[in-house]
């Protein structure tokens, strides 16, 4: 029986910047499950990573150890999230891989093992995208070579574009995922749903 590798080292840029108009401006990132908000959710998701940027307004609170910056301009979308993400994550030690993740997911911990356990075992890819059962690519729960996300966003401004317009044209695969995995919070129809306080 093959015995799996190691994990693949990895950094995560989790994204809880989004205005939250649909909620009337609550701050999704702040929603708390079972006592704990969505960032911290998001944060344990990926404790496993050699470094964390989340990219949102200063005042979140974040663990030590976990880098925080802005996109700019503020509330420009998340692929000017990601950005920002890749930059700050600059001024640490390079991974191979880099994991993006939006924080409005609850269940997004169902999701990280998979994408990394992919990569691990088709490490020649481009990269990975999770992707529910009858649904579409979910570019915001996603692992990626980092040379070659970076290489997508090089030389090009990101503000309010859509993070699709960056990753449509590479050579990524699906992994297919528990449909509530990648199941976003984006009403208050979805906070009932999701237990959320």
């Amino acid at each position: 029986m093959r015995t799996p590798g190691p994990a693949p080292l990895f950094h995560a840029v989790v994204l809880a910047g989004g205005r939250s108009t649909r909620l009337g401006g609550r701050p999704k990132a702040r929603l708390r499950q079972d006592g704990r908000t969505l960032v911290e959710l998001t944060l344990e998701a990926v404790r496993e990573a050699a470094g964390v940027v989340v990219v949102g307004p200063p005042d979140l609170p974040v663990p030590e150890g976990v880098l925080r910056t802005r996109e700019e301009p503020p509330f420009s979308g998340p692929a000017a999230g990601i950005a920002a993400g890749l930059h700050a994550l600059g001024r640490l030690p390079g991974a191979a891989w880099t994991l993006t993740l939006a924080c409005d997911m609850p269940g997004v911990a169902r999701a990280v093992p998979l994408l990394l356990e992919a990569a691990r075992a088709g490490p020649g890819a481009a990269g990975y995208v999770c992707v529910p059962p009858g649904g579409r690519r979910q570019p915001l729960a996603a692992l990626y070579r980092t040379d070659v996300l970076r290489g997508a966003y090089a030389g090009q401004d990101p503000a309010d574009r859509s993070v699709l317009s960056f990753v449509r044209d590479l050579p990524l695969r699906d992994v297919t995922v528990p449909e509530d995995a990648t199941a976003d919070v984006d009403t208050w129809d979805d906070v009932q749903r999701h237990h959320l306080t």
